[in-house]
């Protein structure tokens, strides 16, 4: 009754945001870029380590495949470290969302930080993959063989490295939807 009393004399009052509201969001964003710190670690790694050496006639002359020898492989091996790091610098920013829900710059910066780590990510993984597509298929109007079939542990590598990348991509579009989500609802409770 005091409450409406208050009310109905024109003082009004912020409602506050229910507790918990959005630390549900911010657990799942904490797990998300744990995930993420995986995908693109093991990425970087498996493609960085991914090498394979054939014998041609004799075991002195040998023909050798290396992740260096490409350099859209080299901007992968990169692209997937930074933004591993990346991930990891901002684990403890999750974790005080996960304290103060209702954090709204950190969050927005947050937002924007994953969008640029996001394109940055999507292009190192697109550069990679079309040379696993042409390594796997070749391109016969250029005269380009598929090489898979000679250094099939090679490609099966990259391949398997490019599965952790777009992984992460997928948890990076996650976070900026989760993250958006979370000022939405911090949005409706200021209104």
């Amino acid at each position: 009754m005091a409450k409406a009393g208050r009310l109905e004399e024109g003082v009004t009052s912020k409602v506050p945001a229910p507790p918990g509201s959005n630390k549900g969001i911010s657990v799942i964003d904490l797990i998300l870029r744990l995930v993420g710190i995986a995908g693109t670690l093991g990425a970087a790694i498996a493609m960085g380590t991914n090498e394979q050496t054939l014998p041609f006639f004799t075991r002195f002359v040998q023909f050798s495949a290396e992740y260096d020898d490409f350099r859209s492989f080299r901007l992968f091996v990169i692209v997937n470290a930074i933004v591993a790091a990346y991930f990891v610098l901002t684990i403890p920013l999750s974790i005080v969302h996960i304290m103060r829900s209702v954090a709204r710059g950190s969050r927005i910066l947050l937002i924007i930080l994953d969008t640029i780590m996001l394109a940055l990510l999507t292009a190192g993984a697109s550069a990679a993959a079309s040379i696993v597509y042409l390594a796997h298929n070749g391109n016969s109007s250029t005269n380009w063989l598929p090489v898979c079939q000679q250094y099939g542990d090679f490609c099966q590598g990259a391949s398997g490295s490019l599965i952790g990348s777009f992984g992460a991509i997928v948890m990076l579009i996650l976070t900026i939807f989760l993250g958006a989500i979370a000022l939405s609802r911090q949005a409706k409770h200021i209104v």
